[in-house]
C-alpha cells in the first residue's frame, strides 16, 4: 500500500471518527433535552400533590399525577432509545450488572453474565473493525485471552478471574 492510499485511509477513518463523534453530541443533547422534559414533569406533579395537600382534597391532583406519569414514562423511554443510538454507535452494550463492555464480549467482565453472539459488523469499506486494545493486559488461565485489569470474568470463556490474573494481587 503506497503512502498516498495510506494518508487517504487514514483521512477516511479520520472523517468517520468526526462523523460519530457529531452524532453521538447530538444524541447527548437529545437526552439533554428529554432529561429537562423529566424534571419539569417531576416539578408539576409535585405542586400538583401539595396544592392538593393544601386544599386537603388528595384527589385533586390525581389527573395531573397521571398525565405527567405518562409523559415521564415516553421521556425515560426515548431517553434509553437515544442511548441504545449511542451504544451503537461506539460499539458497546451493557451488561443487567449495569457495566459497559465491548459489544462483541461473549461474557460480561464484572459478574460474568454470558451474551449471545453477535456477528461482527463490517465497517463502509467491508473490513470489520479490530478489537480495542486493552489498557493493562493480563491473560486468562483458561483461554489465554486478554484481560484488564480490573475484569473479574473472562469476557471470551467466562472464567472467573483470580486476583492474581486480574491484577488485584
Amino acid at each position: 500500500m503506497g503512502f498516498f492510499d495510506k494518508l487517504k485511509d487514514g483521512a477516511a477513518k479520520a472523517a468517520e471518527m468526526a462523523k460519530d463523534s457529531v452524532e453521538i453530541a447530538r444524541l447527548n443533547t437529545q437526552i439533554s433535552a428529554k432529561r429537562k422534559e423529566l424534571e419539569r414533569g417531576y416539578l408539576k406533579i409535585g405542586e400538583a400533590v401539595f396544592q392538593a395537600y393544601q386544599a386537603q382534597q388528595p384527589s385533586d391532583a390525581e389527573s395531573v399525577v397521571q398525565e405527567q406519569s405518562g409523559l415521564i414514562v415516553n421521556c425515560q423511554y426515548e431517553i434509553a432509545q437515544l442511548e441504545l443510538k449511542i451504544q451503537a454507535i461506539k460499539n458497546e452494550k451493557r451488561c443487567s450488572c449495569g457495566q459497559v463492555i465491548p459489544m462483541d464480549s461473549k461474557f460480561c467482565s464484572a459478574c460474568g453474565q454470558k451474551f449471545d453472539p453477535v456477528p461482527p459488523q463490517a465497517d463502509a469499506m467491508g473490513d470489520v473493525p479490530p478489537p480495542p486494545a486493552p489498557a493493562d493486559p493480563t491473560y486468562c488461565s483458561v483461554c489465554r485471552a486478554e484481560v484488564l485489569g480490573t475484569d473479574r470474568f473472562c469476557e471470551s470463556c467466562g472464567n472467573e478471574l483470580t486476583k492474581e490474573a486480574a491484577g488485584l494481587s
